[in-house]
């Protein structure tokens, strides 16, 4: 067992998150499988699912069984984590809700500038292959 907790901590969030990752990937291919339809039901579900087992899990281990901080890091942080970064979001825009103003534009202005930034991003992208294939 790694002693340095520097070291420790980011190994087992690591380990959590290759199974959040991994369970996100196989769980989406079922539903896209399982279920023909134009909406993003993949999606859609894993961050529903992920909201519910973060609102589940944090709340039992912090009021009734609490674990070892380590093993909440693997779980919350990175399983849960990598399974869907929406529940976090969802998370904290719960924990935070004691300041309004401040939580209106965390709630609302991440998605809203998440899209914006991604669509940039994808401008920016797209004009730098065009200079480079035009070079």
């Amino acid at each position: 067992m790694v002693k340095n907790p520097q070291i420790r901590i980011p190994i087992i969030i690591s380990l959590g998150a290759i199974a959040g990752v991994l369970c996100r990937y196989y769980i989406g291919l079922w539903l896209l499988q399982n279920f023909k339809t134009q909406f993003p039901i993949d999606i859609f579900l894993i961050n529903i699912s992920g909201c519910f087992f973060m609102g589940f899990l944090s709340t039992i281990l912090a009021r009734k069984y609490p674990l070892h901080p380590e093993l909440v890091l693997l779980l919350i942080t990175g399983f849960l984590g990598t399974y869907t970064t929406f529940s976090t979001y969802e998370l904290n825009t719960a924990v935070n809700l004691n300041n309004l103003s401040r939580d209106l534009l965390y709630w609302i202005g991440s998605p809203i500038l998440g899209l914006f930034c991604l669509e940039i991003g994808i401008k920016l992208a797209q004009i730098t292959l065009s200079i480079k294939s035009r070079s």
